[in-house]
């Protein structure tokens, strides 16, 4: 399997849109599909605006040879951002066709329009293809950003249900993923990792290589080479299980390096020298919180959790006397060649990335760190070496998403109403570099890079008259990178299980009493909507009481959020909103969620289908992480280094999910990959509140920290004898 080439030659990297003279039409975009159908939504993008056959659209994604360097492929800006200039430059071919074709037959330029492919006359009538009209031409245009588009009452194909382009061939086997990268000549690599796994950031770090006793593999078959460079080691043989057993088998000393201790990772936060950025100060909140009727306190922990990618990561790389080529799942393909070309000290422009879909992954797992491994191994034996990492590898090493503290201050007047929210969060940095320039120390690891991304949905969406938001800056306590709903999800933990804490106390029905706070119109409508779907039941005064006879407690709660990416203030993405429905058990503490009715804003959404199962997966993936994910570590680092130690949720703990659409087919399109994501938590915790009387300000809802908690409020359940 070689290298992907551009259709035409000599066209320029950053080219939208390529129309053929066989009616072939080939779309060009930076960011790639992680399985969430993007492929298929762009290739209707282009289609409708050229307004040709959708099966005449393919689209090329992430090939750094052939499209733009559009950036990662994050912060669910590919159809929001990303798209629009794919949309204008297909608007601007179909605009350069109908012009050629006016010019050709000698008719005014209004009086020639483009219909499934067909140019025609102003009366319908065909009047050339596209084949007999690019026969012998060849035509590039700049870009022209004010391109004139179709009107949306125009659509036909955007707006519309499309079956993906992808899932035939992934039902079918015949899906090439990038561990099934298979290319001439090719070895095998595994590296050997330093002890100090999840640690980034020291004196030590790059610099911990005693020795490696090469004679301790001298006795296997089919070994190739022994690389080192600083703390990076690796074998290379000319089979995978060979590969597998020399890394097993290969004895390398290393210094001690101290790990930070984030056994308490509250303390760990707190503890960390921070910098704080006040992004909002509203009116006087000290002065209100002095004089409340109620004050309220309450602290929120988010745990460090993995982007738990079912299969380890997976890389090809070609050396190719200085010109490599790497297949990769990298979810950042312009970004990987950037930090490759410093690795390899290459210019970008002779790298090439062959970007194939890997196991799911939303964020930045170890896909990329595999490619520097393997592309150090191919320069030191002059082959193509496949290298995939082990499980615990993948587990130990990847790149986290970030835990993260938030603490509120807030008050109620008499009549229960908020007077004052003061928030506060702690975010370490999780700009994680490619592991082997950390290794290599091409990278200064004595000074971690402290980042500004802790900030997402960190401003609360009510209407408090007297707010504070604060968010503390800090270096990294472990290796960490971008995962799902990067701090907007911990973020909003915090706002809406506080605000849910608040409805509580004033004796108030929780969805009331955030609609009483809301003045975002589309909020509004879509939590009123949500609400009959869900046949959300009012309350009224007092909590209903606990039966404290009951094995099995039952309860129900909402949680609201927008998605707020990008540099604050940032740019806002899909509205959300859930409504879950939860059973207790005393017994055993176990939470299981039983329905989820959620709503969603995106505006105009180019392929419902796909939307929904964006919805669907981001459901899975945050019951997953509320209710199960956290890493946990000792004095080495991490322990949870497999699925016994870090588990996940399974097929037959996934509940009902209902999904309701807000329909604003006038309206731009808004991100949609993570917004459903965002309230889920307190979604959860609240119906958990609902159920039992008890408030959980820590995820995971894990039996090992529900039953205890029960036991204190409830008193200990014991199942009745059998009669």
């Amino acid at each position: 399997m070689g290298a992907v080439k551009r259709d035409l030659s000599n066209v320029p990297d950053d080219v939208f849109v390529v129309v053929r003279a066989d009616e072939g039409v080939v779309g060009y975009c930076g960011h790639v599909d992680l399985g969430t159908g993007i492929a298929t939504a762009l290739a209707q993008i282009v289609a409708e605006e050229m307004d040709v056959p959708f099966s005449w659209v393919r689209m090329e994604l992430g090939h750094t040879g052939t499209t733009p360097n559009q950036g990662a492929t994050i912060a669910s800006e590919t159809i929001q951002v990303s798209a629009i200039p794919l949309r204008k430059a297909a608007a601007q071919a179909r605009e350069i066709l109908t012009g050629l074709a006016a010019a050709r037959s000698g008719l005014a330029r209004e009086n020639v329009h483009m219909r499934d492919g067909v140019l025609c006359r102003g009366d319908g009538t065909s009047l050339i293809s596209i084949a007999d009209l690019l026969e012998g031409v060849r035509h590039i245009t700049r870009f022209d950003d004010d391109v004139a588009l179709k009107p949306r009452s125009a659509y036909r194909i955007v707006g519309h249900e499309v079956p993906r382009v992808d899932i035939p061939d992934k039902a079918t086997g015949r899906a090439v993923y990038v561990h099934d990268v298979r290319v001439a000549g090719m070895l095998h690599g595994r590296v050997v990792r330093p002890p100090y796994h999840g640690v980034e950031h020291g004196y030590q770090v790059g610099r911990s290589l005693i020795a490696v006793d090469r004679g301790s593999i001298a006795h296997l078959r089919g070994v190739v080479d022994i690389v080192t460079i600083g703390d990076f080691v690796g074998v290379v043989a000319e089979r995978e299980e060979q590969a597998i057993a020399a890394a097993e088998a290969l004895v390398v000393r290393w210094r001690p390096v101290a790990v930070p201790d984030l056994t308490d990772i509250a303390k760990a936060l707190r503890d960390n020298p921070a910098t704080p950025r006040r992004l909002l100060e509203r009116g006087d909140v000290d002065a209100t919180l002095e004089t409340a009727a109620r004050r309220l306190d309450a602290s929120y922990l988010w745990p460090y959790q993995m982007h738990g990618s079912i299969g380890p990561s997976c890389a090809v790389a070609d050396w190719r006397d200085g010109s490599p080529v790497v297949w990769s799942g990298t979810q950042n393909p312009h970004m990987l060649r950037g930090d490759l070309a410093t690795l390899m000290a290459l210019p970008e422009g002779r790298i090439e990335i062959v970007r194939h879909e890997a196991s799911g992954c939303y964020g930045r797992n170890c896909a990329d760190d595999v490619c520097g491994d393997a592309l150090l191994l191919s320069r030191a034996v002059g082959r193509p070496v496949r290298v995939q990492l082990s499980r615990a590898q993948e587990h130990v090493w990847e790149p986290k998403g970030a835990a993260q503290l938030m603490e509120v201050s807030g008050g109620l007047d008499a009549a229960g109403r908020p007077v004052a929210y003061a928030f506060q969060t702690r975010y370490p940095s999780n700009v994680s570099p490619l592991l082997a320039l950390v290794l290599t120390r091409q990278v200064d690891a004595d000074q971690p890079a402290v980042t500004q991304m802790g900030d997402r949905t960190c401003i609360p969406p009510y209407a408090y008259d007297n707010a504070r938001v604060v968010v503390h800056d800090m270096p990294p306590i472990a290796r960490a990178s971008w995962l799902r709903g990067v701090s907007a999800m911990p973020n909003s933990f915090a706002h809406d299980s506080y605000i849910d804490e608040l409805a509580a106390i004033a004796g108030a029905d929780p969805l009331a009493y955030r609609l009483s706070l809301l003045t975002d119109v589309r909020a509004r409508e879509m939590l009123r909507a949500l609400a009959d779907r869900a046949g959300w039941v009012t309350r009224h005064g007092a909590r209903r009481p606990i039966d404290r006879s009951a094995r099995v407690l039952t309860g129900r709660g909402v949680g609201y959020a927008v998605y707020v990416h990008g540099a604050f203030p940032g740019v806002a993405a899909a509205w959300a909103a859930w409504i879950a429905d939860v059973a207790v058990d005393r017994l055993t503490g176990a939470v299981r969620v039983l329905r989820v009715h959620v709503a969603q804003d995106a505006g105009m959404m180019v392929n419902p289908a796909g939307v929904r199962h964006q919805v669907h997966g981001n459901v899975v993936q945050s019951l997953s992480r509320v209710l199960k994910e956290e890493v946990t570590f000792d004095a080495t680092g991490v322990t949870s280094r497999d699925w016994g130690t870090y588990p996940i949720l399974t097929f037959p703990e996934l509940p009902e999910i209902d999904v309701l659409f807000m329909e604003r087919p006038d309206d731009p399109p808004l991100g949609v990959g993570e917004s459903a994501s965002v309230p889920s938590a307190p979604a959860i915790a609240n119906a958990v509140f609902d159920a039992t009387g008890v408030r959980f300000r820590e995820l995971p809802l894990t039996p090992a920290r529900v039953k205890p908690a029960l036991d204190r409020a409830l008193g200990v359940y014991v199942e009745p004898e059998p009669e």
